[in-house]
């Protein structure tokens, strides 16, 4: 299933949302042209991973901690950074209407670490040690937290699917429905997964992480509007 937008329409200019889709946009886009054009001033996308993507190993060692930060922003291909800018589209706006520009900013970079913690003791009680010096990177871990506060506050609202079943549809399905389904594939593929990310390629523990911890913003947050509205 592949979103292409909600019906749920923001009050308010999604500020950050854009700046974050630029900044990852650009980032990417920089750093391929250096490997394609040979920018000297420029690191290579390969070395970019691997001094700015998050090494579990050396995180869990004290090292590099800025990685927990920097690693957000990079992504290893098109389809990784396409898809994970799609979501953030669809789905980020209304989640920035909720809480307002800076504490959505705040709530994102929240999101990222929590799920990079997640990753880090999927990771620490793995028994695949490439785990631990394979580097993660991409925004689907604060993303994911976007999707979770997303689910709580908008649970009701529909999101245009591409849904493919034998032929090409368009259909409106609940979010509740379309991010239940999103966690509980993360959730299975990330048991049956369990210290094989170097293998798989996909930090599925990061997504169940920053999604869990977007349920809970977004819980909190809700529970804090309806005080202040009463």
């Amino acid at each position: 299933m592949i979103p292409i937008r909600d019906e749920n329409r923001s009050q308010t200019p999604p500020h950050i949302t854009r700046m974050l889709i630029m900044v990852n946009v650009t980032v990417f886009l920089v750093l391929w042209l250096s490997d394609n054009l040979l920018l000297k001033s420029v690191p290579s996308l390969t070395s970019a991973v691997w001094n700015f993507g998050e090494i579990p190993a050396l995180i869990l060692r004290g090292q590099r901690l800025y990685t927990v930060f920097t690693s957000m922003f990079l992504h290893a291909n098109l389809i990784h950074l396409g898809g994970n800018m799609l979501f953030l589209y669809v789905f980020g706006d209304n989640v920035e209407d909720a809480f307002g520009h800076g504490r959505y900013a705040v709530f994102y970079l929240l999101s990222g670490i929590a799920a990079s913690v997640v990753h880090l003791v999927s990771v620490a009680y793995s028994a695949d040690l490439r785990a631990l010096y394979a580097p993660a990177i991409g925004a689907s871990g604060a993303i994911a937290g976007v999707l979770g506060a997303y689910l709580v506050m908008y649970p009701t609202s529909r999101i245009l699917t591409l849904v493919f079943i034998g032929w090409i549809y368009i259909l409106p399905i609940p979010a509740i429905f379309f991010l239940g389904l999103w966690f509980v594939y993360q959730l299975l593929y990330g048991m049956l997964a369990l210290g094989l990310e170097a293998v798989t390629g996909i930090a599925y523990w990061a997504h169940i992480g920053g999604f869990v911890a977007g349920i809970f913003f977004g819980l909190v947050w809700r529970g804090r509007r309806r005080v202040q509205v009463t």
